[in-house]
């Protein structure tokens, strides 16, 4: 067979980094989804993804669990269903772009020559604060939401500490750190929280008949959440917006104000 006559090398395929969402499969995107049920090879991470999400998957379909594999593993993986398949799909909890070391994974595929794209997906703190009936913003309350973790075997860069970020007095959604509550304390604290503020505690937000809820105080919900045994996968919550619900009064939005005049609506009152 002549060099001409040689089969063209086979295009690499695409990886795309799908956001599975915070656990129930039904929280997946569409677009999530319909990429799984073309995929070829799925590589999920089974510590932190229901495995319910990969039955999107197609018969036939390699399905792997990151779970036991570095990093360096999980992208020549990666790599290696791209010169197989068309679409390969890495499936991750939450949102790709949120603790998901999406920029380590992508360099190397990047200089290989490899197409890769994120679809994003629903994060745990979106999912433990509709799971609680809770509002992150509120009028005249706090208009901002922080999401952020304490520091562990993972330093925290210069100027992120939670004792600086708590002095804002917005929403903390605060990842990775059921395991340091003694270090959230101390932050609240040390921004002058007082011991009465509002906290909540979420464990595998929309993980059906997994997900449990726990509230309390700063003064109480270390103590509360080891009653529960929560110890792992969980979303802890500090806001001044928190129990809202049941506030006498609140700041009415302007945007639904009968006495707000925008461009769709004149003032009535």
């Amino acid at each position: 067979m002549t060099e001409a006559q040689l089969p063209a090398p086979r295009p690499l395929g695409k990886v795309w980094f799908v956001g599975a969402g915070p656990g129930d499969p039904e929280l997946i995107t569409l677009k999530g989804q319909r990429l799984l049920a073309q995929a070829g090879a799925v590589l999920f991470a089974g510590s932190l993804v229901d495995q319910a999400v990969t039955l999107y998957a197609p018969a036939g379909c390699l399905v792997r669990d990151s779970k036991d594999m570095t990093l360096e593993q999980m992208s020549d993986w990666l790599a290696e269903q791209a010169a197989r398949h068309a679409t390969v799909v890495r499936l991750q909890t939450g949102d790709p772009g949120l603790y998901g070391a999406l920029i380590e994974m992508t360099r190397p595929l990047t200089a290989l020559g490899i197409d890769w794209a994120v679809v994003p997906g629903v994060s745990s703190a979106m999912a433990s604060m509709a799971a609680a009936g809770e509002s992150m913003t509120l009028p005249e309350v706090t208009q901002t939401v922080i999401l952020t973790r304490v520091e562990g075997r993972t330093p925290m860069p210069e100027g992120e500490d939670l004792a600086a970020l708590a002095a804002h007095r917005s929403t903390l959604c605060i990842f990775l750190s059921i395991t340091l509550m003694h270090k959230i304390e101390a932050g609240l604290r040390a921004a002058g929280w007082p011991e009465d503020a509002p906290m909540l505690v979420v464990h595998k937000a929309s993980w059906p008949g997994q997900e449990r809820i726990v509230r309390g105080t700063l003064a109480d919900i270390k103590q509360r959440c080891r009653e529960a045994g929560i110890v792992s996968q969980a979303m802890v919550v500090a806001s001044p917006t928190l129990g809202a619900a049941d506030w006498e009064t609140l700041a009415r939005s302007k945007l639904y104000d009968p006495t707000f005049t925008h461009r769709f609506r004149k003032a009535t009152a």
